[in-house]
């Protein structure tokens, strides 16, 4: 296609065969060029780690939470597709790979495959199908290129129903370190993220006067502030560490912000002790956000409300509160345990009875609820007389 900017002639390949498509783009070019804003007709040399970098930014920028997640999920796509990572200016960036117009559903296919048999689950697939349509979308935001390929989504059946009794959470923490148990015993009560949310913890954030931990809004994973009541076995696991904190600061001679530290120091992942702590207290295999769906159980069977519940946790909707809220054989005992009461309080045992006499229609109980309402037989003879018709009524 070809069109001017500022008088001069560009021609640019459209990167497609499709009429309707570069009529499309040469439109989007002719209309930019018009308006004066940027034209940038070099769709076909850009490559997929040029579109990796601008999804990197894009997140910094708007300072979003799952950056380690999305900076995870590039690791396994973009070398599959050609790119490598080096160190730029004293920064790990992206460069090389495949050219961003020639991906084809095909190739995201093989790259399905090819994960597959790493034995990836569908869940974090689609994590990482979910960051290569992101950049598509951003590029095509931002006019360097028009059109997005169709990027497949898989169906995903893993979802996790791991949660922790009281004497398993009891016993995996004995096998972890010192300064990770009060993390774990904090997530296990509130149920809120480890990584973004407990270990960034501060002392400005706990106030005991009032009884509240709270989570300033921008800091959580929907953006939206949090409180939490300090119940007194949250209570204990604050005052430890403050103790622990004072006399660290002491030893020290400096003043130690956060609320939960390795020697003063913040806390940046303790994934290697969890996994040998989980496999000392025979349930290996758990992971720590097991602890949300807990919290999450524990305060369906205290009773809690649900919409009460979703702003402890943190839920923003009740369709993922309901998916957290596990329901386990103990919690259906004592379901079944009402329902006998209720059955018993209302006599709805004999029912049972009852459908036992239903065996001969000729032998149930005349005292039965059942048959308070049911017509005898002379008032069926009467209502239809010997030959069996129902009389003629007049209509009134």
């Amino acid at each position: 296609m070809k069109y001017r900017v500022n008088g001069h002639l560009i021609c640019e390949s459209t990167g497609t065969t499709k009429e309707r498509e570069a009529k499309r783009l040469l439109a989007r070019r002719m209309g930019a060029a018009a308006e004066g804003r940027p034209v940038t007709p070099r769709a076909d040399k850009i490559r997929l780690s040029e579109l990796a970098e601008d999804l990197l930014n894009d997140y910094r920028a708007n300072e979003r939470p799952s950056l380690d997640r999305v900076g995870y999920s590039l690791k396994h796509l973009l070398p599959f597709f050609g790119a490598t990572q080096t160190v730029v200016e004293d920064k790990p960036r992206w460069v090389g790979g495949k050219f961003a117009t020639t991906l084809t559903t095909a190739d995201v296919n093989g790259y399905i495959a090819h994960r597959q048999k790493e034995r990836a689950v569908n869940g974090t697939i689609n994590r990482e199908l979910g960051a290569l349509k992101r950049m598509f979308s951003l590029a095509v935001g931002a006019d360097k290129l028009h059109r997005i390929p169709k990027i497949p989504h898989l169906r995903e059946d893993n979802i996790r129903r791991g949660f922790f009794e009281q004497e398993q959470f009891a016993t995996v923490r004995r096998h972890l370190p010192e300064y990770v148990r009060p993390v774990v015993t904090f997530a296990y009560i509130t149920g809120w993220r480890i990584k973004s949310e407990i270990l960034p913890i501060q002392w400005r954030q706990v106030d005991f006067k009032a009884g509240t931990v709270r989570l300033e809004p921008g800091t959580t994973k929907n953006r939206e502030g949090r409180t939490f009541i300090i119940t007194p076995a949250l209570r204990a696991v604050l005052e430890e560490q403050r103790e622990h904190t004072d006399r660290v600061q002491r030893e020290q001679g400096r003043i130690i912000p956060w609320v939960f530290h390795r020697n003063g120091e913040p806390i940046q992942g303790f994934r290697r002790a969890w996994r040998t702590a989980c496999r000392k207290a025979g349930v290996p295999g758990r992971i720590p956000h097991d602890f949300r769906r807990t919290a999450v159980r524990n305060l369906e069977r205290a009773g809690v409300p649900r919409s009460t519940a979703m702003k402890m946790v943190g839920h923003k909707t009740e369709a993922i509160c309901r998916r957290y809220a596990i329901v386990d054989e103990t919690m259906m005992r004592e379901g079944a345990d009402k329902l006998a009461r209720y059955e018993r309080s209302n006599k709805l045992e004999r029912l049972g009875k009852v459908a036992e006499q239903g065996k001969d229609l000729g032998k149930v109980d005349p005292d039965s609820p059942l048959q308070e309402n049911l017509p005898t037989s002379k008032s069926l003879d009467s209502m239809v007389g010997g030959t069996g018709l129902e009389p003629v009524t007049s209509a009134v």
